[in-house]
């Protein structure tokens, strides 16, 4: 639904190029797209400017009072190539081999997206961000989730598991979220996180058949809700969901995973409030 597309592939395979432009973007896409391409075999300089240069096209939309979606894949390429910079330079090295300005460049690349002046258009960034050997805690990784409005973490384990896409909700998180949803949602979409996650914690010990059910009420919900939570969060790629039929989907399950004890409550909470 954004008025402009800028894509920002900073750092990648050149092949990557051709392959999304004709494959992701289509015809369709390309009408109101901006495709701004750096490769892997590019100067460092050039992957840094390819950055720049794509952030400053969605600036210049937004300031026409368009609504813009920017995409960016890597920010980690992009940090990167400002190593290999400053590295060559004579900076010293400091966190994991990136040298401090690495860090400070950061903030001035992502905090240009966002919200222009009042009334007129905005900039959506999404920014993929690369992690050595699945570590949160890589520098890029964790300098990135102090200054952007949240993350979406992709599991390896859950890609082997055939398991698309491949979102780890329990390590994702939005900061924004408690300001864009009303309250109910908000609440549905913490009950699912929380049986959901109840499974995935005890999931050796059920697999393995330690666990008897019985012992534990919200881990026996869990197993009981965990087939239909996973096949809501599988998508093919091919598929798509709008809004509406989502949160549908998520007040079923919600609606479904209240256990005996929590409905009653509910009802009693419901004839207490109509006495007065």
């Amino acid at each position: 639904e954004a008025d402009v597309i800028v894509v920002g592939l900073i750092g990648e395979r050149g092949r990557e190029v051709k392959e999304f432009i004709e494959d992701i973007l289509g015809e369709e896409g390309l009408k109101r797209a901006v495709v701004v391409a750096s490769p892997a075999d590019h100067s460092p300089l050039m992957r840094l400017h390819g950055a720049m240069l794509a952030t400053s096209i969605a600036e210049y939309f937004r300031d026409q009072g368009k609504q813009v979606l920017l995409l960016m894949d890597s920010l980690t390429r992009f940090a990167q190539a400002q190593r290999e910079i400053a590295l060559a330079v004579g900076e010293p090295p400091a966190t994991k081999g990136y040298p401090p300005s690495v860090f400070s460049l950061l903030p001035q690349l992502v905090e240009r997206a966002g919200s222009g002046e009042v009334g007129g258009g905005a900039i959506t960034a999404i920014y993929t961000v690369l992690t050595e050997g699945d570590d949160q805690q890589d520098p890029v990784a964790d300098a990135a989730r102090a200054i952007l409005d949240g993350h979406i973490v992709l599991s390896r384990q859950l890609a082997e598991a055939g398991h698309y896409p491949a979102i780890d909700i329990e390590a994702s998180i939005s900061r924004v979220m408690p300001q864009v949803v009303d309250a109910k949602q908000l609440q549905l979409a913490q009950q699912f996180k929380r049986i959901y996650s109840t499974y995935r914690q005890n999931q050796d010990l059920i697999t393995i058949g330690a666990y008897q059910v019985g012992s534990d009420q919200q881990i026996d919900e869990a197993i009981n809700r965990f087939p239909a939570l996973s096949a809501m969060l599988k998508q093919d790629m091919h598929v798509a969901h709008d809004w509406n039929s989502s949160l549908q989907s998520l007040q079923k399950l919600a609606f479904g995973q209240m256990s005996n004890s929590q409905q009653l409550n509910g009802q009693l909470m419901t004839a207490e409030q109509r006495k007065f």
